[in-house]
């Protein structure tokens, strides 16, 4: 057996995945995030997952909601342009820990730029974008023009 589509083979937890994902969104608006910003962290975990499907998805998402073609092609070293605000920064940063699960000795997003409320639903983004990048990759969709 080459690949699972998860989402056929069981459709009630991918289902549950939506319900989440929707929640997570829900938390971004009430925290007072941009909805591009969203969008960032959306395509920047699926980078670090390496996610083409997600990455395809949110790419053309943030471009409908006004992204523009210089700061998506240096999202991948956000961190190494001037693109991007502090807060955009501080939320890039929490997301790149909340994917890669390495607990560095210092929060190097915690500069106040995001308030508690924030953090809290950029993590579950993230949470819920690691969750997405997995089942589409274990699940092998398909990425065609």
């Amino acid at each position: 057996m080459s690949s699972v589509n998860l989402s056929k083979q069981h459709p009630d937890a991918y289902k549950q995945l939506g319900a989440l994902n929707a929640r997570a969104e829900t938390a971004v608006q009430e925290s007072g995030l941009d909805p591009l910003l969203a969008e960032l962290v959306k395509i920047r975990v699926s980078q670090i997952n390496g996610c083409a499907f997600c990455l395809r998805m949110h790419t053309r998402d943030a471009i409908s909601k006004g992204e523009t073609s210089d700061r998506l092609a240096v999202v991948a070293a956000w961190w190494e342009s001037q693109y991007f605000s502090a807060q955009e920064r501080a939320a890039l940063a929490l997301a790149e820990q909340v994917t890669r699960l390495s607990v560095p000795d210092t929060r190097t997003w915690d500069d106040g730029s995001l308030t508690a409320e924030q953090a809290s639903a950029v993590s579950w983004l993230a949470v819920v974008m690691n969750a997405w990048n997995r089942v589409a990759i274990t699940s092998h969709y398909p990425v065609a023009p």
